[in-house]
């Protein structure tokens, strides 16, 4: 009841705040602006009264020199982005602590290899690849700070700061931790990811770098979810274990770890300069060194009965560790009328494996699965009139992994406001490594197999304007589709008294069939005066393939909220609803041996609202949030399930803030 009171007083107070503020501003007859970026005084630097140069000269560059700059406005998209994530995580369902896995109500196949990696890809999602690590040019030093609380007793920060020790070389280094001890029994999260790089231009513009290195560690404890006993009191609500800690789980001494480090560089000579402005008639040499190591492993210190037969009866840990360094060479010819055409080669050294052979009575699992391959392909750029056209394509030339893809996309702008384009991507690869070759102390998660490649097609187009909607659509074509998947277990047996049981087990496999997937989403936002609409809806079908591949059919988010200026424009706020809601469908379950995701056929997840309440502030360069999470879940509980066994976030109430610093 306390709980219940003390959220009213806070609606009450920021809708009676928001009433007030609507007289003063009627009173003083300000215009509100949709630009939020400089509030207050011209801003001036930290270490003296200079002025800030313009924001658009703290530039932030991908590693395929696509440039934007630091946007230090307060938008509803920020909000979307406040996460642990740091992206908008509207087709994820996230389990019950920070930093677990995440059940998806979506998925994208437009990303693209030739060899397979390690696998374990559901603690993959917080992972730096190499799209993901940006580089700056600024005129004077930048520093990111951000905060927000966990669950019980951590905090998650990511601190970033980068400096240009002169026009041409710049530098930066960040930092992301994260500590959760969730509110269920063996259930923290403990990660940290550290990077650092730069870039550099040679002084007669023909030299030009790119460079970083990350790593990164990924540690939660596992309790292998809700026995079947406490997912019957989870779904009762039972008063007596809202103190979650209550709740019987199926084991309390696991946990797993994804260890990662990469060094990479990118860079080129110009050996033809060509023409300084068009480029025309230029010829760049370029390479780019990829060197990436990772190490998995599970630990238990006693094995779980519902995971079969282990080989040791105390003190399992399995560990896998894989290594790839991969070169590319590429020469590049750019003229104005054949456009920009590239020749590329790349060599791969790649090694996963274990450290024993598993000898069983009739056959052997080996240790170790390595070699080199060799690949080689071409890129193309062109723009012609409005379209900007490019292609990129590569094969390998091996028998031991073949693979291949092409990607080609058109894009084109309609006008100021509009842009359109279509992109297809074809690709043929191997399964990742663990789906091939796996070893553990559970008797029944040791395997080698020889899967065909995975062919997919993907086909895509999307419209981007502000004045009309954002559209995209996929559609999506996958041969060989690998999943893991649950077998009969011919020893398996069921404890009469716990429910527990180990009749099935966790396999790998491969689709016989095709699976055929469309996936439309649209996005449109609405204002009236000082009150938005924003609405997200995505509509899925699974054509072929439905009985292996799950998704639910519609989930929508829609955002009803007040923005304004307040204190002579010191202050702008933006404060409402978020509503979140999704279709039922089969959810794929979560193993922590593997960190992987399964099919399963007996669990049904029961579409649910969510609902959350915001109030945001931007003062100066900081920007304020706070947060009332499953709001709704405060009048009539939660007995809301993510995946079989894995209940969904209870209410909280969690803050923080992202404060941008300019020296």
């Amino acid at each position: 009841m306390i709980r219940q009171i003390t959220i009213i007083f806070f609606l009450v107070i920021s809708f009676a705040s928001l009433a007030q503020q609507r007289q003063l501003q009627r009173r003083d007859g300000n215009t509100l602006g949709t630009n939020n970026r400089e509030i207050g005084d011209a801003p001036k630097t930290v270490i003296d009264n200079r002025e800030k140069p313009p924001i658009e000269d703290y530039k932030i560059i991908s590693v395929e020199n696509d440039t934007t700059y630091v946007d230090t406005t307060l938008t509803i998209y920020k909000d979307y982005k406040y996460n642990y994530l740091r992206r908008d995580n509207f087709e994820l369902l996230p389990f019950s602590n920070v930093g677990q896995a995440y059940t998806k109500l979506a998925w994208d196949f437009d990303e693209v290899d030739l060899l397979p990696d390690l696998g374990a890809r559901e603690k993959h999602y917080s992972y730096y690849e190499v799209e993901d690590i940006f580089y700056y040019n600024v005129p004077t030093p930048f520093t990111e700070l951000f905060f927000k609380t966990t669950f019980e007793q951590g905090q998650n920060v990511d601190a970033f700061f980068t400096t240009n020790m002169t026009p041409r070389l710049n530098l930066f280094i960040g930092y992301r931790g994260l500590r959760s001890l969730g509110r269920y029994q063996n259930l923290m999260s403990s990660q940290g990811a550290f990077r650092i790089g730069g870039s550099f231009d040679s002084k007669n513009n023909r030299y030009h770098l790119k460079t970083h290195f990350v790593s990164q560690d990924t540690n939660n404890e596992e309790n292998g979810g809700l026995t079947p006993i406490a997912a019957q009191q989870f779904l009762a609500k039972d008063e007596e274990f809202d103190d979650r800690s209550l709740l019987g789980v199926n084991f309390e001494d696991a946990e797993n770890m994804l260890y990662t480090k990469r060094f990479f560089l990118k860079h080129y000579y110009k050996v033809v300069k060509g023409n300084d402005s068009t480029q025309n008639n230029q010829i760049r040499i370029g390479h780019t060194l990829n060197f990436t190591d990772k190490e998995y492993w599970y630990n238990q210190t006693s094995p779980f009965f519902g995971y079969g037969e282990s080989y040791k009866n105390s003190n399992l840990r399995d560990e896998v560790e894989y290594q790839r360094v991969s070169n590319l060479l590429y020469a590049e010819y750019r003229n104005n009328l054949l456009g920009e055409i590239a020749f590329q080669v790349k060599h791969s050294n790649y090694n996963y494996g274990y450290q024993r052979k598993l000898i069983l009575d009739n056959n052997t699992i080996n240790n170790r699965i390595k070699g080199d391959i060799v690949s080689v392909g071409g890129r193309y750029h062109k723009k012609i009139g409005g379209f900007d056209l490019t292609g990129d394509a590569m094969i390998n030339l091996s028998e031991e992994f073949s693979g291949n893809y092409l990607k080609a996309k058109a894009r084109y702008r309609i006008n100021e406001d509009a842009v359109a384009d279509a992109a297809l991507v074809i690709n043929s690869s191997a399964p990742n490594f663990n789906f091939l070759l796996f070893q553990s102390d559970y008797v029944n998660y040791n395997w080698q197999n020889d899967f065909d490649n995975i062919q997919k097609q993907d086909l895509s187009v999307n419209l981007k304007s502000k004045k009309w909607a954002n559209v995209s659509a996929h559609l999506t074509q996958i041969n060989n589709f690998t999943y893991f998947g649950l077998e009969d277990n011919p020893n398996g047996v069921t404890d009469t008294i716990t429910g527990i049981s180990s009749a099935q087990m966790v396999k790998p496999a491969q689709y016989d069939g095709n699976v055929g997937y469309l996936k439309l989403q649209a996005n449109r936002k609405f204002e009236f005066q000082n009150f938005n609409l924003d609405n997200t809806l995505m509509y899925q079908s699974v054509f072929e393939g439905e009985e292996i591949f799950r998704v639910p059919e519609f989930v929508t988010r829609n955002s009803l909220y007040y923005e304004d200026f307040w204190f002579d424009k010191a202050l702008f706020l933006q404060t409402g609803f978020v509503y979140n809601y999704f279709t039922s469908f089969q959810a794929n379950a979560y193993d922590p041996v593997l960190a992987e995701s399964y099919v399963q056929n007996s669990f049904e997840l029961e579409g649910f609202h969510r609902l959350d309440y915001f109030f945001n502030a931007k003062i100066d360069q900081a920007r304020l949030f706070f947060k009332l999470e499953n709001f709704i879940s405060i009048f009539d509980g939660n007995n809301n399930f993510v995946a079989p066994l894995q209940p969904y976030r209870d209410f909280a109430i969690r803050f923080g803030i992202v404060w941008d610093f300019f020296l």
